[in-house]
């Protein structure tokens, strides 16, 4: 569906990080668009990709949001244990995230059933943690941002987070969790 294809936009959010990146490297770029799949169709694209995720000499980005919140979203699951909701809202995120990082396709999924988490991208993630099993890959969460702090239920935000995936070679330690986006 064209209009489907127009409405996409993360590849043009990540092309200038990735030409940057590469610099005068020569490259080809091989755009995937994930759309809605059930869970067996992850976990077969996940399996059919996993050689080429697996090969050096390719780097992946896998983009997606993590929770949108607010009425404006029609989500707004509030757990009042955590606080505020904003540290509601990180809290639910961080549940994915935990799940995300110890590669747990199946975790994920259930959790995404119990919660509803308005994770746009969960299925490309999904992908990639069936590419990932086992492999000797590890995943890492390395940045965790919500555009606002959300304190009442008219308000609205978007979570962001970012992960590295490297091979795990037994002589790497975690990474530094950064605090700041470099800006040169």
């Amino acid at each position: 569906d064209l209009s489907v294809e127009e409405a996409e936009h993360s590849i043009e959010m990540h092309l200038p990080y990735i030409l940057h990146v590469m610099g005068a490297t020569s490259f080809e770029l091989v755009p995937i668009l994930v759309g809605a799949l059930d869970e067996a169709a992850e976990a077969r694209y996940g399996a059919l990709l996993a050689p080429h995720l697996l090969c050096a000499e390719n780097l992946w980005v896998v983009s997606s949001d993590f929770c949108h919140w607010g009425r404006r979203f029609r989500y707004t699951r509030y757990d009042a244990a955590e606080g505020a909701i904003c540290q509601s809202i990180e809290a639910l995120d961080r549940r994915a995230m935990g799940l995300i990082e110890a590669q747990d396709a199946r975790g994920f999924a259930a959790y995404l059933r119990a919660t509803s988490n308005t994770i746009c991208g969960r299925h490309p993630i999904a992908l990639l943690l069936h590419a990932l099993e086992n492999s000797r890959f590890s995943l890492q969460f390395v940045r965790y941002a919500q555009s606002s702090s959300v304190y009442t239920m008219d308000d609205s935000s978007v979570s962001y987070a970012s992960a590295v995936v490297w091979e795990d070679r037994g002589d790497q330690q975690a990474l530094e969790p950064r605090t700041h986006i470099p800006t040169d």
